[in-house]
C-alpha cells in the first residue's frame, strides 16, 4: 500500500513554528493511530516553513490568515488534478486542519460515492459523498492528540443498512447509528431518479435541502457541495479565552506542562553526562 504524503504549512503571521510542529505531530499520530485501522489509510504528515520548501508528491494543507470566502476553506484540486487543501486561520484551526486532512485521505479526489437506503422517505437506494467529518464536524464532538483538537470522523459502517450492536460507526462513539448526523453536521448524497442532489442538516434544527443537480459545478463533487454549504459554527470566531474552548485550553495546558518538565529533566541529564569526568583507557 503506497505511503501518502501530506504538508502542513503556515502563511498566517499567527502560527509559530513551534504550534505548527505540534499540530502535525498530533495529526500524524491521529492518522497513524486512529484513522489508519479504520479506514486502511497510511500517510505521513510533515509542516514547512513554506509553500516552496514543499517537495513534489506532498499533497499540502495551506493555512492562511484571511480567506474571505469560507466556502473556499476545503479540499480542492491543482492544475494536474491533484488534491490540496486551505484552511483558514482562527482559533480552532487544528480542528479544521484535522478536518480536510482525514477527508483528503478518505478521499482524495472529492467524489467517492457510497450507496444505501436514503435518508428522506420516498427516495429509494442513493449515492453518498464521502465526507468523513462532516456529519461529526462540530468543535463539541472534537477529542485531542497531544493536547492538540482534532476531529472525530466516521467508521466505514457509517453506510451500514441498519445499526447493530457492539458497531463503531465514529472513533469518538459520537456518532450512534449508520447515516446519523449530529448537532451542526451534515451529509449529502445523490438521487438518482431526479438527479439531484440532497442534504440533511442539522443547523440549529434538523432540516433536509434540495440542492438540484450539480451540472454546472467546477472541481470535485465536495468542493461543489462546500462551496453552497457553509455550517454557522464555523462562521464563529471564537476569542482564545471563549468558555466553549475551556476543554481543548486545559488539554493543551496540560500537554504542554508535562512536555516542559520532560524538557527540564532532559536537559538536566545532558549537562550531568557532559560534566561527568571521562575514563581514560591504557593502551600501554
Amino acid at each position: 500500500m503506497p505511503i501518502l504524503q501530506v504538508a502542513v504549512v503556515s502563511e498566517s503571521k499567527n502560527i509559530a513554528v513551534s504550534d505548527l510542529t505540534q499540530v502535525s505531530a498530533a495529526l500524524q499520530k491521529q492518522i497513524m493511530r486512529d484513522f489508519a485501522p479504520i479506514w486502511g489509510v497510511q500517510a505521513t504528515v510533515d509542516p514547512f516553513a513554506s509553500l516552496e520548501d514543499v517537495p513534489l508528491g506532498y499533497w499540502p494543507i495551506i493555512i492562511q490568515d484571511n480567506v474571505k470566502d469560507l466556502a473556499v476553506g476545503s479540499v480542492h484540486r491543482d492544475d494536474q488534478g491533484q488534491p490540496f487543501a486551505l484552511v483558514e486561520f482562527d482559533t480552532e484551526w487544528s480542528l479544521t486542519t484535522s478536518h480536510e486532512c482525514l477527508e483528503m485521505l478518505a478521499d482524495p479526489f472529492g467524489s467517492r460515492l457510497i450507496a444505501g437506503p436514503s435518508l428522506k422517505k420516498g427516495q429509494s437506494r442513493v449515492e453518498y459523498l464521502v465526507e468523513v467529518c462532516d456529519p461529526c464536524e462540530s468543535r463539541r464532538f472534537a477529542y485531542t492528540v497531544n493536547g492538540v483538537t482534532v476531529s472525530d470522523f466516521y467508521t466505514p459502517a457509517f453506510f451500514d443498512p441498519v445499526k447493530a450492536p457492539g458497531v463503531r460507526y465514529s472513533f469518538t462513539g459520537a456518532i450512534a447509528a449508520p447515516r446519523h448526523v449530529l448537532a451542526d453536521g451534515y451529509i449529502s448524497w445523490h438521487y438518482p431518479v431526479t438527479n439531484d442532489w440532497w442534504q440533511r442538516l442539522f443547523f440549529g434544527k434538523k432540516r433536509f435541502r434540495n440542492l438540484g443537480p450539480l451540472t454546472q459545478r467546477r472541481g470535485s463533487l465536495r468542493s461543489a457541495i462546500d462551496a453552497v454549504t457553509v455550517d454557522p459554527e464555523m462562521r464563529e470566531k471564537l476569542p482564545k479565552n471563549d468558555a466553549r474552548l475551556a476543554p481543548f485550553r486545559d488539554a493543551r495546558g496540560s500537554a504542554n506542562e508535562s512536555s516542559v518538565a520532560r524538557a527540564k529533566s532532559l536537559r538536566k541529564l545532558i549537562e550531568s553526562l557532559k560534566d561527568a569526568p571521562r575514563k581514560t583507557m591504557d593502551y600501554a
